[in-house]
């Protein structure tokens, strides 16, 4: 854990208020010296009296006439008494005062170091903002703009501003660059799979074409996924324009049902304890979240008929719902956990070109959770397997 370290206002305070010490401090030493550098001044002035005058003195004290050597030791006695009086007066009373003062001074310091530092702290709110924000492309449409004399700090705005700038349009271009390749890539892949069809489908076709075609349909097929995986991905970056209200439970029920064929393929079991989770947001892309995790928990299973998928939803403290989905399967490192989230990231045999996944399955379930406002995290299972928990915002008005 990092240690605490004071706020650069605290600091700026301490220094301000330690020069204002030290500087009452040196006043109140020069007055002191000059003081008492005045009194003994005067009280030699006063005791041993003009030059080249004869000394004559007479102090009547209680009843008793002090005259020549003996009233001069009584007036300097005297002096000193008041000098030590009005000397412990100066220090005492000056240090009461510069305390008052100095306090007054660290109040004002502290004041007037958060006044200058408050368009720091809207620099520092807005970048933790979008580094917080749960959909990083969409949050860089927020923008400083600072208002104010151009001084460094204005300055230290505009040039955040700029960057942010420049990275919205970056990632803007990227976002269009992914789909627009991915509609012109739809097209080939479609007239490829029509022309190996119409191939295959000959009369004249040997067994050689048909084993060849039935390769590059597969292959084809996978591109395609991959093409449409690209457009989802995409799509699920972008600002959400519209939300309505989708129940997760609903969304379950629906998946796992249309999942059952694939399942039964592949000898795995999917259960569903669906309870209510009432989200707001697209419900195509809650559906393809939900499919997705659904359809990776079956295929990265078991191979000898015990391979299990479960599937559950409902509410979570802090006003939020969650989908979590549970399959047994390999054992996964737990260092392997954070690369499955980024595209074209696969493990063990799933490299292959040939594997039905196109590497983007949880790369989609988390940018369709950023963009609902939610999170997912995944943690391996004791004995192999994944458990991937999806949080989102409850709709509106559910308590």
């Amino acid at each position: 854990m990092r240690r605490p370290r004071p706020t650069l206002r605290l600091r700026l305070t301490l220094v301000y208020a330690g020069l204002f010490f030290l500087a009452g401090m040196s006043l109140l030493g020069v007055t002191y010296v000059l003081f008492r550098q005045q009194l003994s001044d005067s009280a030699a002035e006063l005791v041993d009296g003009p030059p080249g005058r004869d000394r004559q003195m007479m102090i009547r004290e209680n009843d008793t006439v002090l005259t020549g050597d003996a009233a001069l030791e009584w007036m300097r006695r005297q002096q000193a008494d008041l000098q030590a009086a009005a000397t412990t007066s100066l220090l005492t009373q000056g240090s009461i005062a510069l305390l008052a003062v100095g306090a007054v001074a660290g109040v004002s310091g502290w004041v007037v170091a958060g006044r200058v530092l408050a368009p720091l702290h809207r620099v520092t709110a807005t970048a933790r903002r979008i580094a917080a924000a749960p959909a990083t492309d969409r949050s860089l449409h927020q923008r400083i703009d600072l208002q104010g004399p151009d001084d460094e700090v204005k300055e230290l705005a505009d040039t955040f501003d700029r960057m942010v700038e420049r990275l919205d349009h970056a990632f803007d271009g990227q976002r269009r660059f992914v789909a627009n390749a991915s509609h012109e890539l739809r097209t080939p892949l479609t007239l490829n799979r029509a022309l190996v069809e119409l191939a295959m489908h000959r009369r004249t076709a040997s067994p050689d074409v048909l084993r060849l075609g039935e390769s590059l349909l597969q292959i084809n097929a996978r591109h395609e996924r991959l093409i449409s995986g690209l457009l989802l991905l995409a799509r699920s970056e972008q600002e959400l324009a519209e939300r309505s209200p989708v129940d997760l439970a609903d969304v379950v029920s629906h998946v796992v049902a249309h999942t059952k064929t694939d399942a039964d393929e592949a000898d795995v079991t999917v259960s569903e304890a669906a309870g209510a989770a009432p989200a707001g947001g697209d419900a195509l892309l809650l559906e393809r979240l939900v499919h997705n995790l659904v359809e990776n928990g079956v295929r990265h299973n078991r191979t000898d008929g015990t391979g299990w998928v479960r599937v559950v939803t409902g509410t979570v403290p802090g006003g939020r719902v969650m989908v979590e989905v549970s399959n047994s399967g390999p054992v996964v490192p737990a260092y392997d956990v954070p690369a499955l989230f980024e595209p074209f990231r696969r493990l063990g045999a799933d490299r292959l070109v040939t594997a039905k996944g196109s590497g983007l399955g949880l790369s989609i379930v988390r940018s369709i959770a950023r963009a609902h406002g939610g999170d997912v995290v995944a943690f391996p299972r004791e004995g192999g397997g994944l458990t991937v928990t999806v949080t989102l915002p409850a709709s509106a008005g559910y308590s």
